[in-house]
């Protein structure tokens, strides 16, 4: 018997929640896996939510695409597997999962995917990170995953996700943020993607945790940040951006999503920076929308727990048209 494991583990600490006299056996925790998915599945906001990215287990072992598919969800498949250290600069990660890819989408097609997505982490710092190796294999293996997942019949969501837990400031994240993006599409270019049938994932520009500017930067400077971190590199082929909420607290998740497109809405026809030509900006949050209604489901509140559930995706919903 081993304590309750998985994400519903790291969601909880996150909560600041530990359930210590919880155990339960290997069958039970998968079955509570499963249990807890089925539970939002059958209940998920059709007016807030129209996809959602399965696990190959919820997928393949549990079939639980159908729940959402009968409910007008289109349900998606995580493509990467486990990173492994970069052997030029062993602290940067390389994402791992292209070997076998086509064959494994084929199986997500044929099991109800309709889309996929592949993230890659982008360390950064204030001096040697990320590297110019780190950035290219990154793009390389987000492109190649790109169009195996075409060929899959499958739309591609990229997600280039830069870490913000160390020093870098805003200008550094930014310029980060513009310099992945564009060698993705680049490469993007060279497998012959069609941008039309692609989205990417992003994360949001912001100072580091460890940067003394973090807590005084104010939200209306990361919309305007994330807006022109896009506008210089985001292909005007690409019909959405949806962005990831990564080590983000809820609130915040919400509040950077509703400046950016504040900053958008607000932008000229026309402007320098063209922000008003940018696609739709929304979200595609994972801890973001689950945290509050994991915290009532380990508690056996199933009504509490769609409830807060459904309460965050209007939230989300909201921002991403930037009226929260």
């Amino acid at each position: 018997m081993r304590p309750v494991e998985g994400i519903e583990a790291r969601l909880l600490a996150a909560e600041g929640i530990e359930l210590k006299s919880k155990v339960y056996t290997d069958a039970q925790n998968r079955e509570r896996r499963r249990r807890w998915r089925e539970c939002l599945y059958e209940s998920l906001p059709t007016d807030y939510i129209s996809g959602v990215i399965l696990y190959h287990e919820s997928l393949i072992d549990f079939q639980l695409a159908p729940t959402l598919t009968n409910r007008g969800i289109i349900p998606g498949v995580r493509a990467d597997t486990d990173a492994h250290p970069l052997p030029i600069s062993p602290l940067e990660p390389a994402t791992q999962g292209l070997d076998d890819l086509l064959p494994r989408l084929q199986a997500a097609y044929k099991a109800g995917a309709r889309f996929s997505k592949w993230r890659a982490p982008i360390l950064c710092n204030s001096s040697t990170l990320p590297t110019q190796a780190a950035l290219e294999i990154q793009a390389e293996s987000l492109a190649r995953f790109a169009a195996i997942s075409q060929q899959a019949g499958l739309v591609p969501i990229v997600e280039p996700d830069v870490d913000f837990a160390e020093d870098a400031d805003l200008k550094k994240s930014v310029e980060v943020h513009v310099k992945i993006i564009s060698l993705i599409y680049t490469r993007c270019a060279a497998y012959g993607v069609l941008l039309e049938g692609s989205l990417i994932k992003p994360s949001f520009p912001q100072p580091g945790l460890k940067h003394p500017s973090r807590s005084a930067t104010p939200v209306e400077a990361i919309g305007l940040a994330t807006a022109t971190a896009l506008a210089r590199s985001v292909p005007v082929a690409v019909p959405g951006v949806v962005f990831l909420s990564g080590g983000l607290s809820d609130s915040d998740a919400v509040k950077y999503l509703n400046a950016v497109n504040s900053v958008v809405n607000k932008a000229p026809v026309g402007s320098p920076l063209s922000l008003s030509r940018l696609p739709n900006l929304t979200f595609s949050f994972g801890r973001g929308l689950q945290g509050g209604a994991m915290c009532k489901w380990v508690r056996d509140d199933e009504t509490g727990a769609k409830q807060a559930f459904e309460a965050r995706a209007k939230a989300c919903w909201l921002a991403a048209k930037g009226e929260l």
